[in-house]
Formats: C-alpha cells, sequence, structure tokens
C-alpha cells in the first residue's frame, strides 16, 4: 500500500526537479530592454556594439552567421572563401557586398531601442573587450536572428541555446534552416545570385579541404612511428588518440596479443575504438 502512495509523490518530485531545470536553464539569460545601438566601424550583421543602461557590450548574435564585411586578417579571408562555396557564388566581392548589405538591415532593425538576452558567454573575435553570445528581439517584437535569415542576409549556422522562451537548441536549429531553404526558393538577398551547380560542386570542395585539414591535425597530435601493443608503457599507448590511463592499463593487463583483433577482448574497445587506435599499433613481439 505505501508503494501505491509512494508513486505519485515520486512522479511529482521528477515533474518538480525538471521543472526547475528547464527554469534555470532559461534564468541563467539575463535581459536587458531599451538598449541601444552603438554605431561603430566594427559592427556587422552579427555582430555589433551596444549600450544597456551604463554598460557596453560588443554582442554576437546566437545560432546565425552573415556574410563577412572585413579583409583585414587572414581569418577574414578564409570565412570569405568558405562562406562563397557555402552560398555558390564564385565572385568575392559580392560576400562583403552582402556583408555590408546585412550590417544596414541590422542598423534598420536595431534604430528603435531593443531587448536583448545573454548569459555572456565568451563568442571569442578580435574586439578588444572581446563579444558575448545574445538573442537580440527588436522593438516589433521580432528575433533579429531570425529576420536575417529570412532576408537571405545570414545562413543558420553558429553556436547556440536554448532561447528565453525555453525552445530547445534542435528545434531553433531546424526552424533557422527552414527559413533558409525559403530564402533560397524566393532568392532572397545573396541567396539571388547563387548558382546550384556551384553549391554541389564548391561546398563539396571545401568539405575536402576541411576533411584534410583535420587529417593533418590528427596526424600531427598523434605519437610518430607504430607503437607494440604488446611492450608499450602506458605513458606511450596514452599517446595515441581514444586511449587513456584506465584504458591503457586494461591493455597492459590483456597482454600479450596475437593480433590486434584480440585488444576487441579489452574492457572499453570495440570495433570503432579499435578502428581509430589501429593505425598506430603493431604486435612485433608475442
Amino acid at each position: 500500500m505505501s508503494n501505491l502512495k509512494s508513486g505519485p509523490a515520486i512522479l511529482f518530485a521528477v515533474v518538480i526537479i525538471l521543472s526547475w531545470a528547464r527554469i534555470a536553464s532559461a534564468a541563467d539569460l539575463q535581459k536587458f530592454s531599451n538598449v541601444q545601438l552603438i554605431e561603430s566601424p566594427a559592427n556587422d550583421g552579427d555582430s555589433f556594439l551596444v549600450k544597456a543602461g551604463d554598460k557596453t557590450y560588443h554582442l554576437r548574435l546566437y545560432f546565425v552567421d552573415c556574410p563577412e564585411t572585413l579583409t583585414s586578417a587572414k581569418s577574414d579571408l578564409e570565412r570569405i572563401r568558405e562562406q562563397t562555396r557555402y552560398f555558390g557564388i564564385t565572385d568575392k566581392a559580392r560576400i562583403i557586398y552582402f556583408g555590408k548589405e546585412a550590417k544596414a538591415f541590422t542598423i534598420k532593425a536595431l534604430e528603435k531601442p531593443f531587448t536583448i538576452y545573454t548569459a555572456f558567454a565568451n563568442a571569442l573575435g578580435r574586439s578588444a573587450g572581446g563579444r558575448v553570445y545574445a538573442f537580440v528581439t527588436t522593438a516589433a517584437g521580432d528575433d533579429l536572428g531570425e529576420l536575417l535569415v529570412k532576408n537571405g542576409l545570414a545562413r543558420a549556422k553558429g553556436m547556440g541555446r536554448e532561447n528565453p522562451n525555453r525552445v530547445s537548441k534542435a528545434e531553433i536549429t531546424e526552424r533557422l534552416k527552414d527559413f533558409e531553404d525559403s530564402a533560397k526558393l524566393k532568392k532572397a538577398g545573396v541567396w539571388s545570385e547563387s548558382i546550384p551547380d556551384n553549391i554541389v560542386n564548391l561546398r563539396a570542395q571545401q568539405r575536402s579541404e576541411d576533411q584534410e585539414l583535420k587529417q593533418i591535425k590528427e596526424e600531427a597530435e598523434s605519437p610518430s612511428g607504430m607503437i607494440d601493443v604488446n611492450t608499450a608503457t602506458a605513458e606511450e599507448l596514452e599517446e595515441i588518440k581514444g586511449i587513456g590511463p584506465v584504458l591503457a592499463e586494461r591493455i597492459i593487463a590483456g597482454r600479450p596479443y596475437r593480433t590486434l583483433d584480440d585488444l576487441l577482448r579489452v574492457e572499453g574497445i570495440g570495433k570503432k575504438t579499435l578502428e581509430k587506435i589501429s593505425p598506430y599499433l603493431t604486435i612485433k613481439s608475442k
């Protein structure tokens, strides 16, 4: 009888805990009303200076990425190249053009006092005081990120999180992708100059280069030469990405091995892990 009574109580407690968790996740976003845009050369469509009360912040919008407006740094040039490939444009100067269009759009959208929500998460960037991620709601009640994507002046890309209305990160991402698809079909903004065949070929080229850089990074971080799994020390095994202290000790305890497939009997090593670590292992001694 006591178990029957405790069931609803436990269920109620779980509901309360989950509710508190959701409230807490939204509560860490601080709301600032009557915020004003500060004119600055550093501003662009998705990153700009604002004044909230007596504080000045450099904001970076969650979830969206506008075309670049600057070419002063190597990172700017790399981003312009990547953006031309994403949007299917061959003329890189047009990315700068639409970046300036996005900047003008944001200035117009924020000409009246607006509202921001931020948890002061670091958005990096080159600005002296640093940048923080934020949601921005215009005086008309619209989300600035959504407006930029709808008008073809941004893409759905970047850091995200649950918004002030407790809409999940996943749902916001999907919603913005839908707006992006709609902007493509309407040929809005940057999509007006997009060539469909270019999108396929140029994005494939970008993925290939990204994969090459990833491989270079992995090779640079991996141990030089192959390690004999039957004689390697724990420290040598731990140099291999995917092998930590615990797994290294288990490998040592399971010696000797006749083939690398014998590592599958070690707790914590499945087929995927073995595929990942086997290029750096060999068996010279048994």
